[in-house]
């Protein structure tokens, strides 16, 4: 790619100076709360509307692979000028893939999966460039979950702190009080690997700790 460097700009056609913009392809609020921890702030949000449902077989690794880089390539085909992020989060207990929780019924599926078990959370980031490259990453955590009363699970059901979250839970909720022991980022578990994120970003020149202050450390 050209040595230019390119920064992350300010909302309107183009980033800062003219320099291309950062596209992050979605809707979820953790991840941009997680960006903006490291200083990113994206230019535009776009949501990309896919089907996600996993392909027969599909390993977990594989499945967070092709969400992020299909995410980022559907945006990138309407902002081929800029920088496209794309993110997707799979949960997974061995080789099955454990469904965004939409209901109590699915969420109960997954609390009784992970209760007393180790799981693993991959997170697959695709980063696409206006030279046309793809730069992709696959982190994966292990969490390790207690095992879960009955009272537990009904308290945590009642909650609906499940919804919309894969595998039924969100590790910065209230589900955190069940999570025995974590090896790796805690940052992917929520939605994005921010050290990972940070080393690509900065190694295509797109600026990260814009706006830290000394308060930072």
């Amino acid at each position: 790619m050209a040595d230019q460097q390119k920064t992350v700009g300010s909302p309107g056609s183009h980033g800062g100076e003219g320099r291309p913009r950062l596209v992050l392809a979605s809707a979820s609020p953790r991840r941009l709360q997680l960006l903006a921890q490291i200083g990113v702030i994206p230019d535009l949000v776009v949501p990309a509307d896919l089907d996600e449902t996993p392909h027969p077989a599909e390993k977990p690794r594989l499945y967070a692979r092709r969400m992020a880089y299909e995410k980022a390539l559907k945006i990138a085909s309407l902002h081929p000028d800029d920088w496209v992020l794309g993110a997707d989060s799979v949960v997974s207990v061995g080789r099955r893939i454990l469904p965004k929780a939409l209901d109590a019924a699915t969420a109960a599926q997954c609390l009784a999966l992970l209760s007393g078990r180790r799981h693993r959370v991959r997170t697959g980031v695709a980063l696409l460039g206006p030279d046309g490259k793809v730069r992709i990453r696959v982190v994966e955590t292990v969490v390790a979950f207690k095992s879960l009363s009955r009272e537990e699970c009904q308290a945590y059901l009642a909650s609906k702190d499940w919804h919309g979250k894969a595998g039924g839970y969100g590790i910065q909720g209230l589900a955190a009080a069940f999570v025995r022991h974590l090896s790796g980022s805690y940052s992917n578990v929520v939605g994005l690997p921010l050290y990972e994120l940070a080393q690509m970003l900065q190694g295509q020149g797109v600026k990260v700790m814009k706006g830290w202050t000394s308060d930072h450390g």
